[in-house]
């Protein structure tokens, strides 16, 4: 009841708007990135949807009511009375920041972190998580980049160069044109 409207709606912002940094942060790296950030782009995509099925998983076996599912605190974001743990959005910051990491992306890597760090504040303080439900999420991203690790290696380098094949014939327009990286 005494929260400040501005950090409220600052919130609001940061909590529903900054995920879309992430897709453009992968289109970025895959359109004007060489082939070891453009693999790095499709690894983090890999992770992340590993991961985000991986939390699919968990609300069906261990469903977790959010804070205002249980009359907890003040809720300023409308949100769907689904499972709160663990926190997608957070598992999507955290997939993307690991694989950025272990790609040699300490920068990028540090940066989406810093991110997400902030949209998992706001997410926590307008009510529709906890912030267990974060700190899942970064066992489950985890997880996602273990997974992935040994398919990665098989078939990484191989689904790369099949992508970049696609995407040469797709994009030969701006790519001649040098908007993009070939």
């Amino acid at each position: 009841p005494d929260a400040n409207p501005l950090t409220i709606d600052a919130a609001i912002v940061i909590a529903v708007a900054l995920i879309y940094l992430i897709p453009l942060l992968l289109v970025g790296l895959w359109l004007w990135g060489d082939e070891r950030k453009r693999n790095a782009a499709l690894r983090a995509f890999l992770v992340v949807s590993i991961g985000i099925g991986l939390n699919q998983i968990l609300a069906l076996v261990w469903p977790h009511p959010r804070p205002f599912m249980i009359g907890l605190g003040q809720t300023w974001l409308a949100h769907a009375a689904d499972s709160s743990f663990p926190s997608d959005h957070a598992t999507v910051f955290a997939g993307v920041g690991v694989t950025l990491l272990f790609a040699g992306e300490v920068g990028l890597a540090c940066a989406t972190w810093a991110v997400g760090l902030c949209v998992a504040w706001a997410r926590i303080y307008l009510g529709v998580h906890f912030p267990l439900d974060m700190l899942g999420a970064l066992g489950v991203a985890a997880v996602a980049y273990a997974i992935t690790l040994p398919l990665w290696h098989a078939l990484g380098e191989p689904a790369t160069r099949f992508v970049q094949r696609l995407y040469r014939q797709v994009m030969a327009w701006p790519i001649d044109r040098g908007w993009v990286h070939r």
